[in-house]
């Protein structure tokens, strides 16, 4: 395993950015207030749930930090590593979710996980965008932040891990993707240590640049009950994904982790319709066909004044 450092290091980086993420979220909408929820249990050594409910903008969102070690893998794990059975192990992670009130402003998820057993580590996460009504500009603006995170770290890591996303986050029983996609990586460990950490704070430090500027473009916007209603009724993908195809969650609940801080993720208002269509023309359909399948963002979109 490595150093006692090398883990130290991620785990003040991973509870630094929920700190700063959470300052920055509650700035922004203006009234929700983070609810604190720091525990621990046999298998977790350290957690912290924090949960905003009913905020100006921010129906419900949480942002968590866990540090899970022990000596039972969840399946999840040992089906990659089977070798890895039994080892003594330690995961670091953070992940958030928010879901808007308003329908013009995107569902956004992101994580980042650090993996240490034996001899092996490597770095996953990434974060990906879940848009109701999209915008062409911050489509583009979305990805084009994406990419710069990653350049630095070559000319192929945004095409690789903007590629692994939008196969990753793919409901095959739908035939759509979850929404615009974003970047997902996992079992990174091609750099060496300091270098696979540079590039996890990279990324993860280009969120709020990513996420916010949407954000306050679209929170004022007016909205119908039909608009909303159609919102509710796409949270149900959003559902279907995390409880059917999500690893984190299957890690989670495997690992006999704290369910209500795995289950967190989901949305507190949801719909589903039996055989529903959108109308033919209308910006419903237009999610459908124009962006619930992967597309080269950044070569395809020509970003437009907002």
């Amino acid at each position: 395993m490595l150093g006692t450092d090398n883990l130290s290091q991620v785990k003040e980086y991973f509870i630094n950015l929920q700190n700063k993420i959470c300052h920055a979220i509650e700035q922004t909408d203006n009234k929700g207030k983070f609810a604190v929820d720091d525990w621990n249990s046999k298998t977790i050594a350290q957690a912290s749930t924090r949960v905003i409910t009913n905020g100006g903008i921010f129906e419900h969102g949480a942002v968590n930090f866990s540090h899970v070690a022990g000596g039972m893998l969840p399946r999840t794990a040992t089906a990659r590593y089977p070798q890895l059975a039994g080892a003594q192990f330690s995961a670091i992670g953070i992940s958030l979710i928010l879901h808007p009130h308003n329908p013009y402003v995107p569902t956004t998820h992101a994580n980042l996980r650090f993996f240490n057993a034996d001899n092996l580590w490597w770095f996953g996460g990434g974060y990906d965008l879940t848009p109701y009504y999209p915008f062409p500009e911050d489509c583009h603006h979305w990805h084009l932040t994406a990419k710069k995170a990653c350049d630095p770290f070559g000319p192929d890591i945004y095409n690789e891990f903007k590629q692994w996303c939008d196969r990753y986050f793919f409901l095959a029983h739908r035939n759509e993707t979850r929404g615009i996609g974003g970047l997902f990586f996992d079992d990174l460990h091609r750099w060496d240590f300091a270098t696979s950490f540079e590039f996890v704070r990279s990324i993860g430090n280009s969120f709020l640049n990513a996420y916010l500027p949407i954000v306050e473009r679209r929170c004022q916007y007016p909205y119908s009950e039909q608009q909303r209603d159609f919102q509710l009724y796409r949270r149900g993908r959003y559902v279907e994904f995390n409880l059917l195809y999500d690893r984190g969650t299957l890690f989670g609940i495997q690992s006999k982790g704290r369910t209500e801080s795995i289950l967190v993720s989901l949305p507190p208002l949801v719909k589903w319709k039996y055989n529903w269509q959108p109308e033919p023309g209308s910006p419903e359909e237009a999610l459908y066909q124009d962006y619930l399948r992967p597309r080269e963002w950044l070569s395809e979109l020509t970003p437009t004044p907002a």
